[in-house]
């Protein structure tokens, strides 16, 4: 059932995350992961076993916060455009860590629920891009709303990077692509002032250059059956050239065609021999 903003607000305040529902989501979800998705993650133990952190991925999928939260025994903690909430599934969404952001705005009540699960001691992924970016091969600029709330609430920021989320579906069939989860050492704020300068500088010259060169890590290596298909079709679009060319530079073959000339058999007369 639908909740109101108020409602799922109180309730991600309260409870956090579903034990139930997050347990039975990660036990459905991390087979379907590693078998079809060929799910892989490096640098885990950076994110902090315990006490309030913040995770910083860029955003390309609305599945992004799935992976994420796959990627580490800790449970995650997530802004979700309000909209989603006005559906049957935001029950759903609530136990899975979501709570409701309005975009375009600074939400003073969703900034309000991030601060409090740092001071409960949880985790949070917040994307510094803020929407999704669809280009798949380069990152938006970041916003500084992530270093803010890490520099106020005295808590490690883990720079992340995710790949092979932006096609994981043809229509409504998913694909068997290859995701990347990768983390980078936590980067700890303490001594900062909480200004809107040091919160940019954070996030800009410190956690945001680690993210892009785990991005640009991850995309370099797409795996095995990636590089074999990439291969593959190289191969086949640069035969295809080449057989074009071949017959571009094939010369034409004159057809002479030779008029036979029928000799007429004279007949002989009787008189000659």
């Amino acid at each position: 059932m639908a909740m109101t903003n108020e409602e799922a607000h109180a309730l991600s305040r309260k409870r956090g995350t579903s034990r139930l529902i997050y347990g039975t989501a990660r036990v459905v979800l991390t087979p379907i992961a590693a078998v079809w998705y060929r799910f892989k993650v490096t640098g885990a133990e950076y994110v902090p076993k315990e006490g309030a952190a913040i995770i910083a991925p860029n955003h390309k999928s609305f599945y992004d916060s799935f992976f994420v939260g796959l990627a580490t025994r800790r449970h995650l903690h997530f802004m979700a455009k309000t909209e989603l909430f006005e559906g049957k599934s935001a029950p759903l969404l609530s136990g899975l860590g979501a709570f409701p952001v309005r975009r375009g705005t600074a939400d003073p009540d969703a900034l309000e629920t991030a601060r409090l699960h740092l001071e409960a001691g949880r985790v949070l992924a917040l994307f510094p891009e803020g929407t999704r970016h669809r280009d798949p091969e380069q990152l938006r600029s970041p916003h500084k709303g992530a270093g803010r709330l890490a520099i106020e609430a005295q808590c490690p920021i883990v720079p992340c990077a995710i790949t092979g989320t932006d096609h994981l579906f043809a229509g409504w069939f998913p694909r068997p692509v290859k995701v990347q989860v990768s983390f980078a050492p936590a980067i700890q704020p303490a001594q900062l002032e909480a200004t809107p300068e040091a919160a940019a500088d954070l996030i800009e010259n410190q956690v945001w250059p680690e993210v892009e060169r785990e991005f640009a890590r991850l995309k370099a290596n797409p795996g095995l059956l990636a590089a074999i298909l990439a291969a593959l079709s190289a191969g086949a679009a640069g035969g295809g050239i080449a057989y074009s060319n071949q017959q571009k530079k094939k010369p034409r073959r004159k057809v002479v065609v030779r008029k036979l000339k029928l000799r007429r058999k004279k007949k002989k007369g009787p008189f000659r021999r």
